[in-house]
């Protein structure tokens, strides 16, 4: 593994844990983390009072010149996001059950340690 993939891994990674304890200080349950099937990855699945939220996290180190985490939340991704999701409510026999869709954005230091975490709810 390259040295650039590797270091994209562990901000990701990092990115992750920060969304997550950000929830569980809410109130809110991590129901699962990296979840995967055939259509993709979902980053974080949290329950919020009776609602499923799937989170998806992006990062980046600032500066960057690849834009801000939020602008990596592309429609294409969203569109994915939603297809997983899917097929997770139906594994799992939730369908019809509240959902929402939110992205949390964290922006790094170039010292790693976290800038910003910006959560938008019902992203997409």
């Amino acid at each position: 593994m390259t040295s650039s993939r590797s270091n994209r891994i562990s901000t990701g990674r990092a990115a992750e844990e920060a969304a997550a304890a950000y929830f569980e200080e809410k109130g809110c349950t991590v129901a699962a983390r990296n979840w995967r099937c055939r259509t993709g990855e979902l980053d974080l699945i949290v329950r919020e009072g009776t609602s499923l939220v799937f989170v998806e996290v992006r990062s980046r180190t600032a500066p960057t010149r690849y834009g801000t985490a939020v602008e990596a939340v592309t429609p294409r991704k969203c569109r994915q996001v939603r297809q997983t999701a899917e097929v997770y409510l139906k594994m799992n026999g939730l369908e019809g059950h509240p959902t929402r869709f939110d992205a949390v954005a964290v922006t790094f230091g170039p010292e790693g340690s976290v800038r910003e975490l910006k959560h938008i709810p019902g992203a997409f």
